[in-house]
């Protein structure tokens, strides 16, 4: 079973279609990413999952229950990008309400606090923490119960580079368990390397729903082959290559998916000539922009 059925969504919201037939799975275990420009329609899928709001038409499954029911909410947590706590309160305090209001002991605070990596602030009021911090304490919170499903709107938002290694770090310790992960970002090189598939949503409709490498496949867009020539032998492999020269040594050249072989074969013609070569395909962010201009599939 799936973890999260989504089939034929739409919302309407008097007379502006946010959602149009959109429709994809998440499975145990996977990290989806869900992106898309402001207005897209991810916050109004997201809402209708978690069962803040209905849909106009279609249909949700969270493992089989629906939005909103009590089973779904025994299995879904959710982390905001700006998440909002007591001030008077410290980390450890906080938590452990939330823990008490689900059924469980407060004594599981400090636990999910050093899983976050705030053990060492957990005593602390939560008025005194960064925008970082607290949004850690936000994915404590989440992790409470242990779901089955994590959705998560921009939840790296005020981390640094190194908590956001961390934070990517314990969400993949989370899918290896089972749990199945639907991220939404505008961080996109860092959902790049971090999730194993990605839906684009542009004007309410699903305009790509793939593996990074598939996108990229169908997509077709140009790779660029960076090739790091020898003290003086740039302009003669940017001649023979037909390639442009940059940086001195570095001489840049285009092909499509299908003439990769062929360039990377003339390149190791000119070995003696060359020191490097690095194979760079189109990133995320050209993909982002080349199927939220597409017409739909």
């Amino acid at each position: 079973m799936t973890s999260l059925t989504i089939s034929h969504l739409t919302k309407r919201f008097e007379g502006v279609t946010a959602l149009d037939d959109v429709g994809f799975d998440v499975a145990p275990g996977e990290r989806v990413a869900l992106l898309g420009h402001n207005g897209a329609g991810k916050s109004t899928l997201m809402k209708i999952v978690l069962g803040l709001i209905p849909a106009s038409s279609g249909s949700v499954a969270l493992m089989g229950a629906a939005p909103g029911s009590r089973a779904a909410r025994s299995l879904a947590a959710y982390l905001p990008e700006n998440v909002a706590f007591h001030p008077a309160l410290t980390g450890l305090e906080q938590l452990g309400f939330y823990l008490r209001m689900r059924g469980e002991p407060a004594r599981g605070a400090m636990p999910l606090l050093e899983k976050v990596g705030l053990g060492h602030a957990a005593r602390r009021r939560i008025g005194t923490y960064s925008k970082g911090m607290r949004q850690r304490v936000g994915l404590a919170q989440a992790l409470i119960g242990r779901p089955r499903l994590m959705v998560l709107d921009e939840p790296t938002s005020g981390l640094d580079p190194v908590s956001r290694r961390e934070f990517y770090a314990i969400l993949d310790e989370l899918a290896g368990e089972g749990a199945a992960i639907l991220l939404s970002s505008h961080a996109l090189t860092e959902v790049e390397a971090r999730t194993d598939r990605i839906v684009i949503l542009s004007q309410g409709r699903l305009r790509a729903n793939d593996t990074l490498a598939n996108l990229r496949r169908k997509a077709a867009l140009p790779i660029r082959l960076q090739v790091t020539a020898r003290p003086d032998t740039a302009d003669s492999v940017a001649g023979q290559l037909a390639g442009a020269r940059r940086n001195g040594v570095m001489v840049d050249l285009m092909c499509r998916h299908h003439e990769k072989l062929a360039r990377l074969g003339q390149i190791a013609g000119l070995q003696p000539l060359i020191e490097d070569v690095e194979v760079l395909p189109p990133s995320l962010e050209d993909l982002y922009s080349h199927y939220s201009r597409s017409e739909g599939q």
